[in-house]
């Protein structure tokens, strides 16, 4: 039976990892090589690594700690960062990473999606998008350049249009719920749900492996990715990286998937 993917998503900025509050702030919560090593020993299932400052700096991803990233990790590994090239892409994969994120670049240049997916297949394009909600109507505005542009384009209209190019994930990035743990929004996910044909990955707002099992048993199956839930500890928010045993996942998590 397939199950969900508790999926680990962290943030790079300066060789370092940060948590950030609603795209702003960012604590520094250590090393990526540390943090991949600890997610190693506890099995995740997966692992989203994503540079948050290459785009907004103009910046080319680095490759370097990217190679050092993949031999290292483990697991299915999805980087993401300042791509907005084929040539990118095509290192990144030779690397030894499973997936190439893109963002600002599907969101200004939808065409390097094909292009992408043309040299390296479907399966290892995943298009994150990054959502903030409008002010007065019950609708959600993809953004890009680490939430400081609005495209003004629906959410929904651009997931149909990066998967008919050939998006083979879509990650759901929701701005004003990232690092809040105050769980996901599940009303717009099931939304998402009813016109993405796609493997679907869901972030911001988990606070608690309850919050992943609501998704789950409302939902169905879609991939649950945390940063702060998996990074941090207690109400004071200490540093401690943690990830669930296969018991506890199971107790709190899959016996909850709903069955269509």
């Amino acid at each position: 039976m397939l199950r969900p993917r508790i999926i680990p998503c962290l943030l790079m900025r300066d060789k370092g990892l940060v948590k950030t509050v609603k795209f702003k702030e960012g604590k520094y919560i250590g090393d990526p090589i540390n943090a991949v090593r600890i997610f190693n020993e506890k099995e995740a299932d997966e692992l989203i690594v994503l540079d948050i400052d290459a785009t907004t700096h103009g910046t080319e991803p680095d490759f370097h700690r990217i190679s050092y990233l993949a031999s290292e990790c483990q697991m299915p590994l999805c980087y993401g960062g300042g791509v907005h090239t084929v040539d990118q892409a095509k290192k990144i994969i030779a690397l030894g990473v499973e997936k190439v994120a893109i963002s600002s670049a599907a969101v200004e240049n939808p065409e390097i999606i094909s292009k992408i997916s043309a040299e390296i297949g479907r399966q290892s394009v995943v298009v994150v998008l990054d959502i903030k909600k409008k002010r007065l109507i019950k609708a959600f505005d993809v953004w890009s350049h680490n939430a400081t542009k609005n495209s003004k384009r629906d959410v929904l209209s651009v997931i149909e249009q990066v998967q008919k190019l050939g998006a083979g994930e879509v990650v759901l990035n929701f701005i004003d719920r990232d690092g809040t743990m105050k769980g996901y929004d599940i009303d717009f996910i099931n939304k998402v749900k009813s016109v993405c044909r796609v493997p679907l990955t869901v972030l911001g707002g988990a606070g608690s492996l309850s919050d992943m099992g609501d998704v789950v048993a409302r939902c169905g199956l879609v991939g649950l990715a945390a940063g702060s839930l998996l990074v941090f500890k207690g109400k004071y928010r200490a540093v401690l990286i943690n990830y669930p045993s296969d018991e506890v996942k199971n107790n709190n998590i899959y016996n909850r998937l709903k069955h269509d």
